[in-house]
């Protein structure tokens, strides 16, 4: 069972065809004939990169609201494994796909296997710092400025970005989301939130890759013998205030069971809305 928890009050929710769902994602998983990069470029995690990208598909649709007409920027798109899935479901006319990246390899892929034959797909590289994934980058995310114009999308991804992310960049990353959404456009992350069940590994059934420590005063854990930022937990709250304080709205969280309880997803997800909702 997943924990879901409606944070505040919304409009009543949108009506999904579950059927139509459980087939486009059904179809997503068999289909050998979508783009997929080799298995020793996909740098994005482990797990099949379809079945994956097919599995968030169906989060974004059920969790997060996504409609077939967005406007969707993937922000830390790496090599595709958003963006394949939404190939099959946003409409080619409506709706369009962004993809950002610092990794240059895998931006490359995906302007020459996605965009030519799905041409509302558009892929950038950004050198943006960062220790693990582009150290040798131009462009510090403390000062980020995304290069789109404001109020331009209507959907956010950010999967497996704020957990490989410094704390003081949050903030840099969210005001950004919130100058790009419109009223009421959604951002989608996932995070590692550690709550008091996760701190404690009550259950001791967490995740033994995430046996997250506390480190001084900072809101950040981390993993021992890794790198800082090859896995970052937040106190519990720290990204509720950094919302609150960007100018966004939690509208949902739902607890992953990397903590070791029962949920449908292994990440937490997090629902956030552009304050100033006329949509």
């Amino acid at each position: 069972m997943t924990q879901v928890a409606l944070v505040q009050p919304s409009a009543p929710a949108r009506l999904i065809d579950e059927d139509r769902v459980r087939w486009l994602l059904d179809s997503i998983r068999g289909n050998r004939f979508l783009p997929q990069p080799d298995s020793n470029n996909v740098f994005v995690g482990d797990g099949d990169f379809r079945a994956i990208g097919a599995e968030f598909l169906g989060h974004f649709i059920r969790i997060g609201g996504l409609r077939e007409d967005s406007r969707v920027l993937d922000i830390g798109c790496g090599i595709g494994r958003m963006a394949v899935p939404l190939t099959q479901y946003l409409d080619p006319q409506a709706g369009r796909y962004d993809g950002i990246d610092p990794v240059e390899g895998g931006i490359d892929w995906c302007q020459r296997t996605i965009t030519p034959v799905y041409p509302n797909f558009n892929f950038q590289r950004l050198d943006i710092a960062h220790e693990l994934y582009n150290p040798g980058g131009k462009i510090s995310g403390k000062t980020l400025a995304l290069p789109f114009p404001d109020r331009h999308f209507d959907f956010v991804l950010m999967t497996s970005v704020i957990t490989h992310l410094p704390p003081a960049e949050i903030l840099a990353y969210l005001a950004e989301v919130r100058r790009i959404l419109v009223p009421g456009g959604r951002l989608f992350m996932t995070a590692f939130v550690v709550d008091r069940i996760a701190a404690a590994n009550e259950n001791g059934r967490r995740d033994p890759r995430l046996a997250f420590r506390r480190y001084g005063e900072s809101p950040c854990w981390f993993v021992p013998d890794q790198p800082p930022l090859a896995a970052v937990g937040f106190e519990d709250g720290f990204l509720d205030k950094a919302l609150g304080r960007s100018g966004l709205s939690l509208a949902l969280k739902s607890l992953g069971h990397w903590r070791g309880t029962n949920a449908a997803h292994h990440q937490d997800f997090i629902v956030a809305k552009r304050r100033g909702d006329g949509r």
